[in-house]
């Protein structure tokens, strides 16, 4: 076999493997959208039929009709709106600091960050993270939803090993040129870093969309209920769930951050790749 023919049949193995994985991946989508057009007849019937006979939009209407809809997703996009800003923010003043400075110390710290990204977050929700809100009297509010949230380790290291690829002789220029630390970071380094700080805004966005556990814990009032909770009080706690309700809330809580993805793909691939592993 040759190696031109090796190549080729490498690369139908790896593109059937992909398109395998993307069947798999949007399988459950395709069967939540179809389900979420029929009557609760259809969603049972046998045998099961993926296409409903006729679109029941009622569905998308029950949600609202059910539940708050409109102000849970807006509780979300307020919450996940602070909470991008701010992770991403902080990701880059860390990221930078981290990159560019060296000092005693700082190979350890930069280590007890990264240590950190293994430790479940529900460790620190359940009591600890409550007992300040409560101290602070922030429950049910929207400090207690973002506050806790406006800094990542994850931000931090994106940022650092994004920095850390770019010459250090773009720096000295600066430097020569009078430009301090902060001018340097704010008016050269953010510019030219726009689409992995869109990248990392994105997945800040999403982390924050998709919060169940903490938003149930700081809030006790439907007026600041957050969209995933929502999604749970459509479940019954009886086996009579109207699924195609269920699935329509679903859609409707995975359009934003959807949405948001397609309108900034090409700078969210183009961020991630750019992001180098240097040591």
């Amino acid at each position: 076999m040759t190696k031109r023919t090796k190549r080729t049949l490498r690369v139908v193995v790896v593109e059937i493997a992909l398109i395998v994985m993307s069947i798999a991946i949007l399988l459950p989508i395709l069967l939540a959208i179809t389900m979420s057009f029929k009557t609760s007849g259809e969603v049972f019937s046998y045998p099961p039929k993926i296409f409903p006979h006729t679109f029941y939009f009622q569905n998308y209407i029950k949600v609202f009709q059910n539940i708050n809809m409109g102000r849970f997703l807006l509780n979300s996009f307020i919450m996940a709106s602070i909470i991008m800003v701010g992770k991403t923010f902080f990701g880059v003043l860390g990221g930078y600091a981290f990159a560019n400075f060296k000092f005693k110390g700082s190979r350890i710290l930069f280590g007890i960050l990264f240590l950190t990204l293994f430790m479940p977050a529900e460790l620190l929700m359940v009591v600890p993270l409550f007992s300040l809100m409560r101290s602070f009297h922030w429950i049910n509010t929207f400090w207690a939803l973002t506050i806790p949230f406006l800094a990542s380790a994850t931000s931090t290291f994106l940022m650092r090993q994004h920095f850390m690829t770019i010459p250090k002789d773009l720096e000295d220029a600066a430097r020569i040129d009078g430009a301090g630390p902060m001018k340097f970071l704010f008016q050269i380094l953010v510019p030219i870093s726009k689409s992995m700080i869109g990248a990392v805004a994105v997945i800040n966005f999403v982390y924050a969309w998709n919060l169940y556990l903490w938003p149930l814990i700081a809030t006790n009032s439907n007026s600041m209920k957050t969209v995933q909770i929502g999604l749970k009080m459509l479940m019954s706690n009886q086996s009579t769930n109207d699924w195609g309700v269920i699935m329509a809330g679903t859609l409707i809580a995975l359009a934003p951050a959807l949405l948001l993805f397609f309108f900034v793909q090409k700078l969210f691939v183009r961020g991630i790749a750019s992001t180098g592993l240097k040591e």
